[in-house]
């Protein structure tokens, strides 16, 4: 079931628009070759940062919420729902690394590369939700003025209340001998 849930979410990386790849270039999980250790310290550290990236999102919906923003809500709401989903198999996967790394077994590598993988989407999804605007971003509201300093040089004449042209009294020449 976790290995489908993390193929359905890493799934969407594959088939995200080509901006939202490059746009935060994420940064690849970290190779093999480290000890059992290793890959335990620092898969601690993936999820720590992943739990604070889900703290940071919380925020960000708090305050769309606040503003009653529901463009940006929504926008905001998707990346959180997909942090949770990423965030949940990742933990999953450090319990199913810490049995293996305690059995010996060769699968550790497997599941430390399933939390880098989807630390690396956590962190692009964290970029992407920095860039969620909402209908405010286009609103203006009463009380906006906008005032017009008009250079003195400029002659005094109304550009805007002038006369329209006269207009064309004599007709074309045929565009064709047939009418």
């Amino acid at each position: 079931m976790t290995n489908r849930i993390l193929l359905a979410l890493l799934g969407t990386l594959a088939v995200a628009p080509a901006s939202a790849q490059t746009r935060a270039a994420p940064p690849k999980p970290a190779a093999s070759g480290l000890s059992d250790q290793q890959k335990l310290e620092q898969a601690e550290d993936h999820l720590g940062r992943m739990k604070q990236v889900l703290k940071q999102v919380i925020g960000r919906l708090q305050d769309a919420r606040n503003e009653k923003d529901i463009v940006r809500l929504n926008c905001v709401n998707e990346k959180l729902t997909q942090i949770k989903g990423l965030l949940k198999v990742s933990e999953q996967s450090d319990i199913a690394m810490q049995e293996a790394v305690a059995r010996r077994d060769e699968s550790a590598e497997a599941d430390f590369q399933k939390i880098g993988i989807a630390r690396a989407k956590v962190d692009q999804l964290r970029s992407e939700v920095e860039e969620c605007i909402g209908q405010l971003a286009f609103a203006v509201d009463e009380k906006t003025t906008v005032e017009v300093e008009q250079p003195k040089d400029l002659p005094d004449q109304d550009l805007t209340s002038r006369e329209p042209p006269p207009p064309v009294v004599s007709r074309p020449p045929p565009a064709s001998r047939y009418y």
